[in-house]
Protein backbone atom coordinates (compact mmCIF):
# COMPACT_ATOMS: atom_id res chain seq x y z
CA UNK A 1 0.00 0.00 0.00
CA UNK A 2 0.72 3.31 -0.81
CA UNK A 3 1.08 6.63 1.34
CA UNK A 4 -0.31 10.06 0.35
CA UNK A 5 -0.66 13.62 0.81
CA UNK A 6 -3.92 14.59 0.64
CA UNK A 7 -4.83 18.50 -0.52
CA UNK A 8 -7.67 20.72 -0.05
CA UNK A 9 -8.15 23.07 -2.78
CA UNK A 10 -9.19 26.47 -2.30
CA UNK A 11 -6.17 27.68 0.11
CA UNK A 12 -4.04 25.27 -0.23
CA UNK A 13 -3.36 24.67 -3.89
CA UNK A 14 -5.00 28.44 -4.86
CA UNK A 15 -5.90 31.15 -3.21
CA UNK A 16 -9.29 31.26 -1.72
CA UNK A 17 -11.35 34.48 -3.37
CA UNK A 18 -14.19 31.95 -2.65
CA UNK A 19 -16.61 30.03 -5.06
CA UNK A 20 -13.35 29.32 -7.28
CA UNK A 21 -14.75 28.20 -10.21
CA UNK A 22 -13.18 29.74 -13.26
CA UNK A 23 -9.27 29.76 -14.31
CA UNK A 24 -9.59 33.86 -14.65
CA UNK A 25 -9.77 33.82 -10.68
CA UNK A 26 -7.61 30.78 -9.79
CA UNK A 27 -4.99 32.25 -8.69
CA UNK A 28 -1.60 29.19 -7.25
CA UNK A 29 -0.28 29.66 -3.51
CA UNK A 30 3.20 30.55 -3.90
CA UNK A 31 5.66 27.38 -4.04
CA UNK A 32 2.76 25.06 -4.75
CA UNK A 33 4.44 23.05 -7.57
CA UNK A 34 8.01 22.95 -6.10
CA UNK A 35 6.27 21.30 -2.96
CA UNK A 36 4.39 18.93 -4.99
CA UNK A 37 7.57 17.77 -6.72
CA UNK A 38 9.33 16.96 -3.67
CA UNK A 39 6.47 15.52 -2.13
CA UNK A 40 6.14 13.12 -5.20
CA UNK A 41 9.96 12.83 -4.73
CA UNK A 42 9.58 11.66 -1.19
CA UNK A 43 7.42 8.66 -2.46
CA UNK A 44 3.68 10.22 -1.61
CA UNK A 45 0.97 9.97 -4.14
CA UNK A 46 -0.94 13.41 -4.63
CA UNK A 47 -4.67 13.35 -3.58
CA UNK A 48 -6.79 16.72 -3.68
CA UNK A 49 -10.28 16.60 -1.99
CA UNK A 50 -12.23 19.61 -1.74
CA UNK A 51 -15.44 20.51 -0.73
CA UNK A 52 -17.78 21.92 -3.88
CA UNK A 53 -20.48 23.73 -2.47
CA UNK A 54 -20.64 26.38 -5.02
CA UNK A 55 -22.16 23.51 -7.44
CA UNK A 56 -24.99 22.62 -4.65
CA UNK A 57 -25.71 26.70 -4.27
CA UNK A 58 -26.48 27.18 -8.27
CA UNK A 59 -23.24 29.39 -8.60
CA UNK A 60 -21.73 26.96 -11.04
CA UNK A 61 -22.35 23.74 -12.74
CA UNK A 62 -20.07 20.39 -12.39
CA UNK A 63 -18.77 20.89 -15.94
CA UNK A 64 -17.48 24.40 -14.78
CA UNK A 65 -15.33 22.68 -11.79
CA UNK A 66 -14.27 19.90 -13.96
CA UNK A 67 -13.45 22.81 -16.41
CA UNK A 68 -11.02 24.10 -14.27
CA UNK A 69 -10.12 21.11 -12.79
CA UNK A 70 -8.87 19.64 -16.72
CA UNK A 71 -7.03 22.53 -16.75
CA UNK A 72 -5.30 22.97 -13.16
CA UNK A 73 -4.39 19.19 -13.47
CA UNK A 74 -2.61 20.08 -16.72
CA UNK A 75 -0.97 22.99 -15.32
CA UNK A 76 0.43 20.62 -12.59
CA UNK A 77 1.57 17.83 -15.32
CA UNK A 78 3.39 20.65 -17.43
CA UNK A 79 5.37 21.17 -13.91
CA UNK A 80 6.00 17.98 -13.64
CA UNK A 81 3.78 16.89 -11.13
CA UNK A 82 1.02 13.93 -11.65
CA UNK A 83 -1.82 14.42 -9.81
CA UNK A 84 -2.66 10.62 -8.96
CA UNK A 85 -6.41 11.27 -7.80
CA UNK A 86 -9.18 14.56 -7.11
CA UNK A 87 -12.45 14.13 -4.94
CA UNK A 88 -14.78 16.63 -4.69
CA UNK A 89 -18.16 16.54 -3.09
CA UNK A 90 -20.70 18.80 -4.89
CA UNK A 91 -23.70 18.61 -2.01
CA UNK A 92 -24.67 20.46 0.77
CA UNK A 93 -27.25 19.56 3.58
CA UNK A 94 -28.90 22.65 4.19
CA UNK A 95 -27.84 25.56 0.97
CA UNK A 96 -27.85 22.71 -1.87
CA UNK A 97 -30.51 22.92 -4.65
CA UNK A 98 -32.37 20.03 -5.73
CA UNK A 99 -30.21 16.66 -6.05
CA UNK A 100 -27.57 18.73 -4.50
CA UNK A 101 -29.27 19.03 -1.04
CA UNK A 102 -28.59 16.16 0.76
CA UNK A 103 -26.72 15.12 3.85
CA UNK A 104 -23.57 12.69 2.17
CA UNK A 105 -20.66 11.03 3.11
CA UNK A 106 -17.99 12.76 0.97
CA UNK A 107 -18.34 16.38 2.45
CA UNK A 108 -16.02 17.36 4.87
CA UNK A 109 -15.88 16.93 7.77
CA UNK A 110 -16.80 13.32 6.85
CA UNK A 111 -14.31 10.95 5.50
CA UNK A 112 -16.02 9.90 2.48
CA UNK A 113 -13.33 11.00 -0.25
CA UNK A 114 -10.55 9.98 1.97
CA UNK A 115 -11.77 6.30 2.48
CA UNK A 116 -12.84 6.69 -1.85
CA UNK A 117 -9.53 7.52 -2.74
CA UNK A 118 -8.31 4.69 -0.65
CA UNK A 119 -9.84 2.00 -2.14
CA UNK A 120 -8.94 3.55 -5.68
CA UNK A 121 -5.22 4.73 -5.41
CA UNK A 122 -4.46 1.61 -2.77
CA UNK A 123 -3.61 3.89 0.12
CA UNK A 124 -2.55 2.89 3.57
CA UNK A 125 -4.55 6.19 5.43
CA UNK A 126 -1.97 5.58 8.88
CA UNK A 127 1.05 6.60 7.06
CA UNK A 128 -0.70 9.31 4.86
CA UNK A 129 -1.14 12.77 5.33
CA UNK A 130 -3.63 16.27 5.04
CA UNK A 131 -2.81 19.22 4.46
CA UNK A 132 -5.63 22.02 4.95
CA UNK A 133 -6.65 25.07 5.70
CA UNK A 134 -9.64 24.95 8.06
CA UNK A 135 -11.11 22.40 10.98
CA UNK A 136 -13.04 20.39 8.73
CA UNK A 137 -10.17 19.43 6.87
CA UNK A 138 -8.08 18.54 10.15
CA UNK A 139 -11.41 16.60 11.25
CA UNK A 140 -12.07 14.86 7.97
CA UNK A 141 -8.79 13.16 8.35
CA UNK A 142 -8.80 12.65 11.70
CA UNK A 143 -11.74 10.70 11.13
CA UNK A 144 -10.26 8.86 8.13
CA UNK A 145 -6.97 8.10 10.30
CA UNK A 146 -4.86 10.17 8.99
CA UNK A 147 -1.87 10.89 11.82
CA UNK A 148 -0.44 14.05 10.48
CA UNK A 149 -2.97 16.80 9.70
CA UNK A 150 -1.07 20.07 8.34
CA UNK A 151 -2.83 23.07 8.78
CA UNK A 152 -1.40 26.04 6.62
CA UNK A 153 -2.29 29.64 6.63
CA UNK A 154 -2.76 30.82 3.18
CA UNK A 155 -6.53 30.32 2.98
CA UNK A 156 -9.16 30.63 5.45
CA UNK A 157 -8.64 32.51 8.94
CA UNK A 158 -6.65 29.83 11.81
CA UNK A 159 -8.93 29.09 14.10
CA UNK A 160 -8.17 27.84 17.57
CA UNK A 161 -10.87 24.49 16.89
CA UNK A 162 -8.70 24.31 13.68
CA UNK A 163 -5.34 24.06 15.87
CA UNK A 164 -6.62 21.81 18.20
CA UNK A 165 -7.38 19.01 14.97
CA UNK A 166 -4.21 19.54 13.57
CA UNK A 167 -0.98 18.22 13.95
CA UNK A 168 0.74 21.39 13.05
CA UNK A 169 0.61 24.73 11.98
CA UNK A 170 2.58 25.81 8.85
CA UNK A 171 2.75 28.94 6.75
CA UNK A 172 2.07 27.35 3.55
CA UNK A 173 2.43 23.93 1.23
CA UNK A 174 5.83 25.21 0.55
CA UNK A 175 6.89 24.19 4.18
CA UNK A 176 5.09 20.82 3.91
CA UNK A 177 8.35 18.96 2.40
CA UNK A 178 10.51 20.04 4.98
CA UNK A 179 8.75 19.60 7.47
CA UNK A 180 8.00 15.87 6.67
CA UNK A 181 11.70 15.36 5.89
CA UNK A 182 12.18 16.30 9.60
CA UNK A 183 9.90 13.53 10.82
CA UNK A 184 11.56 10.70 8.58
Amino acid sequence: MDRAVFLDRDGVINKDHGYVYQVDDFEYIEGVFDACLSLKAMGFKLAVVTNQSGIARGLYTEDDFHQLTEWMDWNFADKGVDLDGIYYCPHHETAGLGEYQCECECRKPKAGMFKTASQFLNLDLSSSVMVGDKRDDMLAAQTAGIPIRILVRTGKTVTEEAIAASTVVLDSIANVPDYLASLE
